[in-house]
């Protein structure tokens, strides 16, 4: 059985800052992106509140290395576009910070510019083939 997998798309640093992690954190948060990628609800996947409904979700890890975080997005439907990666500096607060908050606002307008570049590059090599 071929699953197909949506393909990752990444906002500004989030990438990188990602990478930045332990290796722990790392290995949970790519094994949560890649149950995204083909379709399922990742185990360690929230629904952020304030950003209507379920399309942006964040993973949570909570660990004795620290307490991290990734957001992303399924609003567009053929992607996955990871917003923002972070590791948590308080430990007493639940939520997520508010300028944390803020910066995922700011990304999910990038990340609609960056979904129709996708789009209009896949549009155009898919006229080649």
């Amino acid at each position: 059985m071929n699953i197909p997998l949506r393909p990752l798309l990444w906002v500004a640093s989030s990438k990188r800052d990602l990478m930045d992690m332990p290796d722990d954190v790392i290995d949970d948060f790519g094994h949560g992106l890649f149950q995204v990628q083909i379709g399922k609800h990742p185990d360690i996947g929230k629904p952020l509140r304030g950003f209507g409904g379920g399309s942006v979700v964040e993973l949570r890890l909570d660990g004795e290395a620290g307490t991290f975080r990734a957001v992303y997005t399924i609003r567009f439907s053929e992607v996955v576009i990871v917003l923002h990666a972070f590791q948590k500096k308080s430990k007493k607060d639940k939520e997520t910070p508010r300028q944390d908050i803020e910066l995922i606002h700011s990304r999910l307008k990038i990340a609609e510019k960056i979904y129709k570049n996708w789009k209009a590059k896949r549009g155009n090599n898919d006229e080649r083939n």
